[in-house]
């Protein structure tokens, strides 16, 4: 049996996460638990109709402090202290925090005093075990050495293949990135204290230049590329589906074909699950429900000389949501391959 998990947080995420892992398994990828603020039948209701992504055609239901999605029963607990969540007695191996609360190792180490054996975070983290970018980076993960891990956000999840495959062909001297992002739970929907005073601001009445972290994050990714490349995100006043606006400087001078062959080679390869292309003329609706970490904008493809510019489409909610199901299939099936050995050493 493969590693099970527990979601802690239920907000766009975390709920995304729970649909995912049930399109992937019959069993939501071993989904144990659920820890959360709001009662089952909130969650439920929630799970089954989202106004982006559409009414969920799994069979959702509540009863008592267990949801039941498909047949199988899934418990609910509310605990505001992660240590206090009893991972150990629900039987979860791996605990995926979706609160956006507990982002470092501190916070993060909570969840194994309560008994899981690996975290996962769905944000950039401090000081964790390994930042983690399927398709980039993910070969880097050792079961032994990472028990604390941080799924990026979804901004560096989309412009780390991107730079990736920059880098890899054309090698990467600097760059500058533009996110223009979807508004998100951490803006206000109407105008309110916050400690950003442009996120103070009505998310769906204004053009709001912010701030990103994709910058700190390529540390823990892209180590090389992280001095050489940073960047700000323009939130507007869309739900769902951001666009990476990227211009990098290279070691030669380069064409659009040159470019776009680079993408396609790459969409065509391994990459695939993780990086799109397109030539269509599509805008971000087309991209609501794309599991894809990026999808390059190939009629936006531009070059001068050395310079490049290109648009990345993301649905920063489902793409990310997939890569964070994505790291967690990893992990189980590492925690798989140490039973199985464990097995054949007692056999011995």
């Amino acid at each position: 049996m493969a590693g099970t998990l527990g979601v802690s947080g239920v907000g766009r995420i975390g709920r995304l996460l729970i649909r995912r892992a049930f399109e992937r398994s019959e069993d939501g990828m071993g989904l144990r638990a659920i820890n959360s603020a709001y009662p089952a039948g909130t969650i439920a209701h929630l799970l089954k109709y989202d106004t982006v992504h559409g009414t969920w055609k799994a069979d959702v239901r509540e009863e008592g402090d267990e949801l039941i999605i498909n047949g199988r029963r899934i418990r609910i607990v509310s605990e505001r202290d992660p240590e206090a969540i009893p991972w150990k007695d629900l039987g979860v191996d791996i605990a995926i925090d979706a609160t956006g609360k507990f982002n470092d190792k501190e916070g993060a180490t909570k969840h194994l005093n309560a008994g899981a054996r690996k975290v996962i975070i769905t944000a950039p983290g401090k000081r964790m075990d390994l930042t983690v970018v399927m398709g980039v980076n993910d070969d880097k993960y050792d079961a032994e050495k990472h028990t604390l891990l941080s799924a990026a956000s979804c901004t560096t999840n989309c412009v780390a293949p991107v730079l990736h495959v920059l880098d890899s062909a054309f090698q990467v001297k600097s760059g500058w990135m533009t996110t223009v992002h979807s508004y998100t739970n951490d803006q206000k929907h109407m105008d309110n204290p916050h400690s950003d005073l442009r996120r103070a601001r009505a998310c769906t009445q204004s053009i709001i230049p912010t701030s990103t972290g994709v910058g700190k994050a390529l540390v823990d990714v892209l180590p090389h590329l992280a001095p050489l490349v940073n960047g700000i995100a323009v939130r507007v006043p869309t739900p769902d589906v951001s666009l990476v606006d990227l211009t990098v400087q290279v070691n030669r001078p380069v064409d659009i074909h040159e470019v776009q062959q680079a993408f396609i080679k790459a969409a065509e390869g391994p990459m695939g699950p993780i990086l799109g292309y397109s030539d269509e003329p599509l805008v971000s609706t087309d991209f609501i429900g794309c599991d894809k970490s990026a999808v390059i904008d190939g009629q936006s493809i531009m070059t001068a000389s050395d310079q490049i510019k290109v648009l990345a489409w993301y649905d920063n909610e489902w793409g990310y949501a997939s890569r964070v199901m994505d790291l967690a299939s990893t992990v189980s099936e590492s925690m798989n391959k140490e039973r199985v050995e464990s097995w054949k050493e007692a056999l011995v």
